[in-house]
């Protein structure tokens, strides 16, 4: 996409055909518009599964669990300002939708030796929704290709990817306009 859009401005610059010009952008909206497309159609897969993931309490979850349920993932960590920053706003809208089929689940990134600063942080803030704990286990991460956090995703009822970048909490229209279709 990058590189269409270089290709677009050396065009741009070395034409003085109008006709030309205006073809060229066509092209140039038709894909983009082919590219979101596709985008919107490849996240309408079956989502990565996350598996036995500690609970809070000591239980463990797998995303199987949460089947016919919307699930609103939070990945995060203690150790994160945003994050944390965040999760005022998250206890904001899971009070607003509890009344909505969405399971609200925060998983934890922390490292196995910060799982007791983990605990603690959940009964500090008063933290609602699944609290788990993914220690060791990256495959849900990897999957997802994470590679910076928070992260905000929704998978729909049957386990299929919604949204693999929701919006974050903090984003009041964007979760009004993501919940409003649920």
């Amino acid at each position: 996409m990058k590189y269409l859009f270089i290709m677009t401005l050396i065009v741009f610059i070395s034409c003085k055909d109008e006709n030309k010009i205006t073809s060229i952008k066509k092209e140039v909206k038709t894909e983009v518009n082919t590219t979101e497309n596709s985008i919107t159609e490849n996240t309408k897969k079956l989502s990565p599964k996350f598996i036995n993931y500690e609970n809070y309490d000591g239980t463990k979850t797998s995303l199987d669990d949460l089947r016919g349920k919307y699930v609103y993932i939070d990945v995060w960590a203690t150790w994160c300002p945003p994050c944390v920053k965040e999760i005022p706003y998250l206890q904001k809208i899971e009070k607003k939708y509890h009344t909505k089929n969405i399971a609200f689940v925060s998983i934890s990134l922390d490292k196995d030796k910060d799982k007791a600063k983990w605990k603690k942080m959940i009964a500090t803030k008063n933290m609602v929704g699944i609290q788990l704990f993914a220690g060791k286990d990256t495959t849900f991460t990897k999957s997802y290709n994470i590679r910076g956090i928070p992260r905000f995703i929704l998978i729909d009822t049957e386990g299929n990817i919604v949204n693999a970048n929701a919006p974050r909490p903090s984003d009041a229209n964007g979760i009004a306009n993501l919940f409003s279709k649920i």
